[in-house]
């Protein structure tokens, strides 16, 4: 068995994931998986739009990679806004909201799979996001 190339290269991340997901599934598990379902349809037309595609998806995140941060928070921003969207009608405490992540860093790429401290930087600045918001890393500068 051969091992795939190692591929190193430059890439803004998205990492996504749903506030309170556990709470919500023990709560209600039906109900939790058909809005995830709609969340999910709403993610895969958004990456459609801006001709993505995603890189993980696991449970009630994914990763995303971009060419360039611009790419990414443009994606994150129209994504969260059809996710508030379709929580007008849901009443607070079951509504499914995302927080993202977003970084630009190195990663390892082998076969379909990206690895490394970009992706790990990522999925740790999501948690650092608001729920129906974005933490982004590096900070874009203060004009003054």
């Amino acid at each position: 068995m051969t091992t795939p190339r190692v591929k190193r290269k430059l890439a803004a991340l998205l990492h996504a994931d749903i506030k309170g997901y556990s709470r919500l599934t023990a709560e209600n598990e039906t109900e939790t998986l058909r809005t995830l379902t709609s969340h999910r349809e709403a993610l895969f037309s958004t990456v459609e739009l801006h001709g993505r595609t995603v890189v993980d998806t696991a449970g009630d995140g994914f990763l995303l990679e971009f060419p360039s941060v611009v790419d990414a928070v443009a994606f994150a921003v129209e994504f969260q806004r059809d996710i508030r969207a379709r929580n007008a009608n849901v009443p607070q405490d079951r509504k499914l909201e995302f927080r993202i992540g977003i970084n630009v860093g190195d990663v390892i790429e082998q076969g379909d799979n990206i690895y490394g401290d970009g992706v790990n930087i990522a999925a740790g600045l999501e948690a650092l996001a608001e729920p129906g918001g974005i933490c982004l890393w590096p900070a874009p500068p203060t004009i003054n």
